[in-house]
């Protein structure tokens, strides 16, 4: 027998230590609810964790990011059913001017109401915003691509009186179906052409667009979208027939290697997504009076003054109608998705919650039974440590 270290007492004391470390571990996760309270519970399980909670909080935030840009959306189709509107009136207008039987007042009553809701459709496209963000002035209609390279320009006259010369900064907006054509030196040119054909040749394939309106020194060119980017093409545009000048002349500009940029406009981009470069991009096209065709390129609106006029008034009124109705079918098809994908982003964070809840959530009932094992044991253990401290005594025995 030996009285300086008693073995079973420093055992017993050991065991103790190791079933109160125990027990305190289980009232920390009961108290939690979790299973890793800290990185030495579960190393690896505290890094995916971690990793998934990044993820549902992500999902989370690309739900409501979607639903701020249906937000956004119905905004810019109130705003196009509004226009809408107004093109029905219109139409209506030219209908009742394409009669003769109104007088020259009647003409000038419907012609000024004409003016007023042209005015209203530029008036609709510039203020239309959300979160001050303007949706149909043409910000938010997508990059588009540009022509540039000067002194890469021919211009041929056939048969005609109208010189031009060092013609240069032509570029195409993909969206605004407006072609610009600055003259840089040449011949003043003022008479307004009112009629023409503009024809884009090339290898990727025929353009025809109409409406021509020159004033001063700037020629703009009314047209369609010329879609597609490339470089080093060769394009001609030909106007014949022209009011301006005599019958047979005809104008032909040559557009030699000319470089594709970007103009640098932007469209909307919704994070749908938790991870980078998950996104949505929303393009909205201008939805003014020039873009949708019911104003010319000098600035002015249908013109009602006789019966043809009235009559062609109609046609394009027709077409700014399926403008604005492409438009807001496109907007409504945006909308759809984006209700899906709000739906999915959901279902994905509650899957992902389930799995995280899984590796950091603790199972009470199991813990609870853990945490009445320890403190039975511990409870044993200290009724253990003091029979252990009770052995040295039996020296004294041996001692009388």
């Amino acid at each position: 027998m030996i009285i300086n270290h008693n073995m079973s007492s420093l055992n017993t004391l050991r065991q103790m230590g190791v079933n109160e470390k125990n027990t305190s571990s289980s009232l920390e996760k009961l108290s939690s609810g979790l299973r890793i309270n800290r990185a030495g519970d579960d190393a690896a399980g505290l890094a995916i964790s971690e990793k998934m909670r990044g993820q549902i909080r992500g999902l989370d935030q690309a739900s409501r990011n979607a639903q701020d840009s249906i937000s956004m959306i119905q905004t810019a189709e109130g705003g196009l059913n509004e226009t809408h509107s107004i093109l029905q009136r219109m139409r209506e207008l030219a209908v009742q001017a394409s009669t003769d039987t109104n007088t020259e007042t009647d003409r000038q009553a419907l012609q000024d109401e004409m003016k007023q809701l042209t005015n209203e459709i530029d008036r609709i496209a510039g203020t239309t915003e959300f979160n001050t963000k303007k949706l149909l002035n043409g910000d938010l209609q997508g990059a588009t691509d540009e022509i540039i390279g000067r002194g890469t320009y021919d211009s041929t006259f056939a048969n005609g009186s109208v010189k031009l010369s060092n013609i240069a900064n032509v570029s195409m907006a993909g969206k605004t179906d407006v072609i610009h054509i600055n003259v840089i030196s040449g011949a003043s040119i003022s008479t307004a052409l009112s009629s023409g054909v503009i024809s884009f040749s090339s290898v990727l394939g025929n353009i025809t667009a109409s409406n021509i309106k020159i004033s001063g020194n700037t020629i703009k060119l009314i047209t369609t979208d010329y879609t597609t980017a490339a470089a080093a093409l060769t394009i001609s545009i030909v106007i014949s027939n022209a009011t301006s000048v005599k019958a047979g002349d005809a104008i032909t500009i040559s557009i030699r290697n000319g470089a594709i940029a970007d103009n640098g406009n932007k469209s909307a981009v919704a994070q749908i997504g938790a991870n980078a470069g998950q996104v949505l991009r929303i393009g909205i096209s201008a939805m003014d009076s020039l873009s949708i065709g019911v104003r010319d390129a000098l600035g002015n609106a249908l013109d009602l003054s006789t019966q043809k006029n009235a009559d062609g008034a109609i046609s394009l009124v027709n077409n700014a109608i399926e403008k604005v109705s492409t438009e807001r079918s496109k907007l409504g098809a945006l909308q759809n998705r984006l209700e899906h994908t709000i739906n999915n982003l959901g279902t994905s964070s509650e899957n992902v919650t389930a799995a995280e809840s899984r590796i950091r959530d603790v199972d009470m009932a199991k813990e609870m039974t853990t945490f009445q094992k320890n403190n039975i044991l511990n409870q044993a253990a200290q009724a253990m440590l003091a029979q252990a401290n009770q052995q040295p005594q039996g020296v004294l025995q041996l001692l009388r």
